[in-house]
């Protein structure tokens, strides 16, 4: 499909990932000309209309989620040419946050909770707007270059409505993170996605996943059944407040766990602000598992009246249909008792007796005195159905559920229903306040027990503090009943003792007493580092590591005759001291020159030929001479022209003439000793030699005047 364009506007580019039902390309918005990621259903789903009806209403419920750590949608389309159900995100460059696992290994534990806030963050979001993720795991979670976490792929996300929440018939999600109840296919709430953040929070702290099988059934089947190893055992570097924080994620029973996500990011900020902070993950008392009841006593029996709500419970909490375990009793520990008759019980007995009975088996006394509390169960129930109504007493429902208060009554033949609801402190939202008839009172079965149900604490309406300065926005919240919880950061946008950002949304309805986390500027972060000496770096990494450091760098540059000095660093101007970030530190780095020599300095016209061999091979030059004759007597020559300027190993070139002497006539040989004449010499016929014109005129006035020219 690359090429093409749908909805006469994104051009598909590249795919950039593909999951169990969509594609995800990177395309081209051509109307706003910027890079977007198009998520299209396969063909294969594409002709199922329940499939393709829930991808499209999937897509426009994330759409109309905006938060920074979710990857928005911007747009849902249909084309129908081809049947393409698809929706446009925005496009994020970076890596997942299982590369960067994979990558780094275990993470320490502050970027991890971190990146774990900014998860919760975003799941915040969407349970606030009834969305649950379902299928949170590293691989849909992006962490950009910035070291901002995107949250993404909601492809499996449902409403949190009664007629989504549960799934008999299909389990979806991965299965190294599925929740206990996603893999039951049972009731899911949010507390899903907690439990699946808690195990991706395990996987940044140890680098590796707490169960893992041959197959997702088996996978699937340690999520329920296993405890895992705690992660402080795998890394003894993580905090025992993270570590009890991961353990109450990954609670088997969605009850054990943090009941939303505002509570999670709490004391994941907590631990940010103090590794020793404590965090509370005593579990329930009631965990599901199999429960084994001591032997009722013959105290017990003759002094308590059996209440039938309560074994109701006890029969209820004995049923688990996860586990298959079973406790062995030690027969030491158990006597024979008499069997006396249960005062105050519905049990009517026929005949009284206190004859002593034959001592029986420990077993078997086991045995009776459970049928015995079924017995007290069974026998009013069938009074019940064959007698018509009864009297019962009004039971203590005040601090249950509706549905467990509900439930209670039922199971008495009473009716609930609820009468109003009301702000109460004491209670959580959603239970029983106060019952009307009260506990205790004795009334005929299918009476109405009207109820008064908590609403939670008063709840107030969020203001928007940002940008206001720490006292007035602590003000401002313990004005509504709110506490402030403060913590502090640099910034370089909000002024030093202002708020740079805050917890709860504004205008989000908060229960009074409610902690907001204030993130208070202590103004733009003065950096301090040691200079590096780079002296003796080639050029580019000595920038390299000053940059590295936040170290501006100027080059300048400076010649050199050594030619292993060439883009070497010659000289600093900081090293080996503090210096705020950004300080501009001078570098020196070698130029090579090739060296010139003036061979003025060394030779003049005029000079003995031997004269100026010698001060040629003093300075280490070579030479070549025209005019003399190999083997003559060189103190007989004298230097009538010269190269100007050579380099190293350029051979300096002499012209030369024999001197005239006792009427001698002197004639200069056309031979040139070791090498032939050029026009880059110097002589008197042509060339300038230290700024004055010496021609062939000048020359007749023979040697000594030449001689006594050029000294004076």
């Amino acid at each position: 499909m690359i090429g093409e364009i749908l909805g006469d506007r994104y051009e598909l580019i590249e795919v950039i990932g593909e999951g169990g039902m969509a594609i995800v390309y990177k395309a081209k918005d051509k109307k706003s000309n910027r890079l977007v990621a198009v998520k299209i259903l396969k063909k294969e789903f594409s002709d199922n209309k329940d499939i393709a009806e829930k991808f499209k209403r999937e897509a426009t419920a994330i759409a109309n989620l905006s938060d920074t750590n979710i990857v928005n949608v911007l747009d849902v389309g249909h084309e129908d040419e081809g049947n393409i159900d698809y929706f446009v995100m925005e496009y994020v460059s970076g890596k997942t946050l299982k590369d960067f696992i994979v990558f780094n290994g275990k993470l320490n534990y502050t970027t991890a909770i971190e990146i774990a806030i900014q998860i919760a963050k975003a799941l915040d979001c969407a349970h606030r707007n009834n969305i649950i993720h379902r299928d949170i795991k590293p691989q849909n979670i992006l962490v950009t270059e910035n070291g901002d976490v995107k949250v993404t792929d909601f492809g499996i996300a449902k409403s949190s409505t009664a007629s989504t929440i549960t799934n008999t018939t299909t389990i979806m999600g991965s299965a190294h993170y599925l929740s206990p109840e996603q893999a039951k296919g049972t009731f899911i709430d949010g507390r899903s996605d907690i439990y699946s953040l808690g195990i991706v929070l395990y996987e940044m702290l140890t680098g590796r996943l707490p169960f893992d099988g041959e197959s997702p059934v088996t996978i699937a089947l340690k999520h329920i059944q296993e405890d895992a190893v705690p992660p402080k055992d795998i890394n003894l570097a993580i905090p025992d407040s993270l570590n009890a924080l991961v353990l109450k994620c990954m609670a088997k029973e969605a009850t054990d766990r943090y009941a939303n996500v505002k509570e999670l990011m709490m004391d994941l900020q907590k631990i940010k602000d103090n590794p020793n902070a404590i965090i509370n993950s005593k579990v329930s008392a009631y965990d599901s598992k199999t429960i084994i009841m001591t032997p009722i006593t013959e105290k017990q029996m003759n002094t308590a009246k059996v209440d039938k709500v309560q074994a109701k419970v006890v029969n209820s909490s004995v049923i688990d249909d996860d586990y298959d375990e079973y406790d062995e009793y030690d027969d030491d520990e158990y006597e024979d008792d008499d069997e006396d008759e249960l005062e105050n019980t519905p049990v009517k007995r026929t005949k009284e007796t206190n004859v002593k009975k034959p001592r029986k088996s420990r077993k078997g006394i086991i045995i009776g005195i459970i049928t015995i509390a079924i017995l007290a169960i069974m026998i009013p129930l069938g009074m019940y159905f064959t007698s018509g109504a009864k009297e019962v007493s009004i039971p203590k429902i005040v601090g249950l559920s509706q549905d467990e208060a509900k439930s209670v009554l039922k199971n008495l033949g009473l009716t609930m229903e609820v009468d109003s609801t009301k702000y109460d402190e004491n209670y959580k939202e959603g239970c029983i306040i106060s019952s009307n008839p009260d506990e205790g009172t004795t009334v005929k079965t299918n009476t109405i027990v009207k109820v008064i149900v908590s609403s939670g604490k008063e709840k107030v309406k969020m203001p928007d503090v940002r940008d206001l300065s720490n006292d007035a926005a602590v003000s401002a919240l313990e004005d509504r009943g709110l506490i402030a919880s403060l913590s502090y950061d640099y910034s370089d946008t909000v002024e030093y003792g202002y708020v740079i950002s805050q917890s709860i949304n504004k205008n989000e309805e908060v229960e009074k007493g409610t902690k907001i986390s204030l993130v208070i500027s202590l103004g733009t972060e003065v950096k301090w580092v040691t200079v590096e000496n780079v002296m003796g770096y080639n050029e580019s990494d000595a920038v390299a590591v000053l940059e590295n450091q936040g170290i501006e760098v100027n080059i300048t540059t400076e010649n050199t005759s050594n030619e292993s000095e060439d883009g070497i660093v010659l000289n600093q101007s900081i090293y080996g001291i503090d210096v705020k970030v950004g300080t501009m530190v001078t570098l020196t780095v070698g130029k090579y020159v090739e060296t010139s020599y003036k061979v003025s300095d060394y030779v003049y016209i005029g000079q003995p030929l031997s004269e100026a061999i010698a001060a040629l091979e003093g300075a280490g030059l070579s030479y070549e001479i025209s005019g003399a004759v190999s083997g003559d007597d060189y103190a007989n020559y004298s230097i009538t022209g010269y190269t100007q300027e050579v380099k190293k190993n350029e051979p300096v070139k002499l012209k030369a003439k024999k001197d005239i002497t006792g009427g001698t006539t002197g004639t200069t040989s056309g031979d040139t000793t070791t090498g032939t004449n050029n026009d880059d010499t110097t002589s008197t016929e042509d060339t300038e030699v230290t700024g004055n014109d010496i021609s062939s005129d000048t020359m007749t006035g023979g040697f000594t005047d030449i001689f006594n020219w050029h000294l004076n």
